[in-house]
């Protein structure tokens, strides 16, 4: 099944996890459902690296560290005001939507300002306006009784979210590129082959090594021959059945 080869990290040539980085998540997050890829397309970014956020996730999903969530003092607002922003996540902001829903639900944020916190993610790289909210976000978050270094984590996540962030919707829209081509290749290995072979250049890998991991999952390459080759890689009848 997909989610069994890719927490065998076997995601050569799979869409978006074909990179060292992305191959050793693999078997320590161990997708085992739609919203687990969601998860790991985001999750080795600039935004939860540097917001050390993925270690804290890692460690409440492997059940080694108890999931709580950061609340404000009593006089401030209920203590589950954050639950229902990270629950899905364990109590662990990981993507834009969580930074701007935190600046609204606990920062004490306005609508347009979250707004404004949104365009300055996207602009960071260019003029630098994220700092200009700062001060808003940790003094507005630690006045209401939030723990400061959770206040700095979330900003540091902000500030990598500028560099090079995903919102969850585009994390999904790839996941579901991530599982069909996972798919593909779990269970038709030789057409997922002739298709990627025919998109080169792209991914990390050359030919030579998308042939010899192909051949590895019991795939027949035959050689170039000028006499019956097409321009495009296709498929053949096997010399032999299957085992």
């Amino acid at each position: 099944f997909p989610y069994t080869t890719l927490f065998r990290s076997d995601s050569i040539g799979v869409f978006q996890v074909e990179s060292r980085a992305q191959m050793s998540m693999l078997p320590r997050l161990r997708p085992r459902e739609f919203y687990d890829l969601v998860v790991q397309v985001a999750i080795v970014r600039p935004g939860p690296i540097q917001g050390d956020m993925v270690h804290p996730y890692l460690r409440r999903r492997q059940g080694l560290e108890p999931i709580s969530y950061p609340s404000p003092h009593p006089d401030h607002g209920p203590k589950d005001e954050l639950e229902s922003v990270l629950k899905r996540t364990y109590g662990v902001p990981l993507f834009q939507e969580h930074a701007m829903q935190i600046a609204i639900t606990a920062a004490g944020f306005a609508p347009h300002e979250a707004d404004g916190l949104r365009r300055a993610m996207a602009t960071f790289r260019h003029n630098g306006q994220i700092v200009n909210f700062r001060t808003k976000f940790v003094e507005g978050m630690v006045g209401r009784g939030y723990p400061r270094d959770f206040t700095e984590r979330c900003f540091k996540q902000i500030e990598g979210f500028s560099t090079y962030g995903f919102p969850e919707s585009h994390a999904a829209s790839f996941a579901l590129l991530v599982y069909a081509s996972a798919w593909m290749k779990c269970r038709h290995p030789d057409v997922f082959l002739a298709a990627i072979l025919n998109s080169q250049p792209m991914g990390f890998y050359q030919p030579a090594q998308l042939v010899r991991d192909a051949r590895a999952h019991g795939v027949e390459v035959r050689g170039v021959d000028v006499n019956a080759s097409a321009w495009d890689c296709t498929l053949e009848p096997a010399l032999e059945p299957p085992p």
